[in-house]
């Protein structure tokens, strides 16, 4: 009896640590990003935004088979979403493109990084106050990471070659890696993704796509073009993925397939906490005047 009580507390503890070292997995590549970026050494830096993304998916994954899920483990894995998600995508564009805009360049990185605050926190909020939906309420902030973080990928992995030889292929390569076009496909990206991770347009989870109504043939043919594309160009394949993903609920909600969610309950005022913006209701009963005084 004795070595079991032993061994179960050390089970119980693995369980709990693991997904939070695949977290810091998720951290490391998130700092490991920045630092590639400050180096100029632009795609190991999206490279690291990636697998973070996939440490990110991970941990929660292992938390859910281990039944290892814990409210340290939900706030641990925001802040470090912040860090591989907001601050490293932000800086990555910063120092890839959007520098020589000045103060233009640093607010639409700002702009990118406190949305993707503000959109953490507001997952949070409904995560513990039972208002969460089977849906994410805005984009998540990974796949607005991952749009940033291929597209600096494939422009500064591009090369004439990847066009062909003929005049207008070159001058296709020319037009579309010149750094006026990247300084601005970047300054409308960011407060882009900015706003679809703030707004109250539904994004669908993984658990709410449903394969079974796609036909096996079609849903082969499908699967044979995104590996086609992701061989040719992992980088481009990567990009489509995440762009068509963070499309996906705009175009949902334009055709009226999916409604936006109310958020407001977010704002409420915590249980037994009195507002500074009202009035304290006070019982004559138990007023002292002293106290009062010295209150004030």
């Amino acid at each position: 009896m004795v070595k079991r009580d032993r061994i179960r507390p050390s089970i119980g503890g693995a369980v709990y640590i693991l997904p939070n070292l695949l977290t810091t997995g998720n951290l490391f590549f998130g700092f490991f990003s920045i630092v590639k970026s400050l180096q100029g050494n632009f795609i190991w830096g999206a490279a690291a935004i990636l697998l973070a993304a996939v440490f990110d998916v991970l941990d929660g994954r292992v938390a859910r088979l281990t039944r290892g899920s814990s409210e340290f483990g939900v706030q641990y894995d925001s802040l470090c979403d912040l860090v591989s998600f907001g601050l490293a995508p932000a800086l990555l564009m910063f120092q890839y493109s959007l520098h020589s805009l000045g103060r233009i360049g640093w607010i639409a990185c700002f702009i990118f990084l406190a949305c993707g605050a503000l959109r953490l926190a507001r997952f949070n909020v409904q995560s513990s106050i039972g208002k969460a939906s089977e849906d994410f309420t805005g984009l998540p902030i990974p796949m607005a990471a991952g749009v940033v973080a291929c597209f600096v990928a494939l422009s500064a992995d591009l090369s004439v070659e990847d066009f062909g030889d003929s005049r207008l292929a070159v001058q296709i390569y020319e037009w579309v890696t010149h750094k006026n076009f990247i300084r601005g496909v970047l300054i409308l990206l960011a407060p882009f993704l900015a706003f679809l991770m703030v707004s109250n347009v539904r994004f669908r989870a993984h658990k709410s796509v449903k394969f079974r109504s796609i036909k096996p043939f079609r849903l082969l043919a499908i699967s044979v073009v995104v590996l086609g594309i992701a061989a040719y160009k992992p980088e481009l394949g990567g990009l489509l993925f995440f762009l068509g993903y963070s499309l996906s609920g705009l175009i949902e909600w334009a055709f009226g397939w999916k409604k936006a969610i109310n958020d407001d309950e977010i704002f409420e005022p915590l249980k037994g906490e009195d507002s500074i913006m009202e009035p304290r209701s006070i019982d004559p009963l138990l007023y002292d005047e002293e106290e009062e005084e010295e209150r004030k």
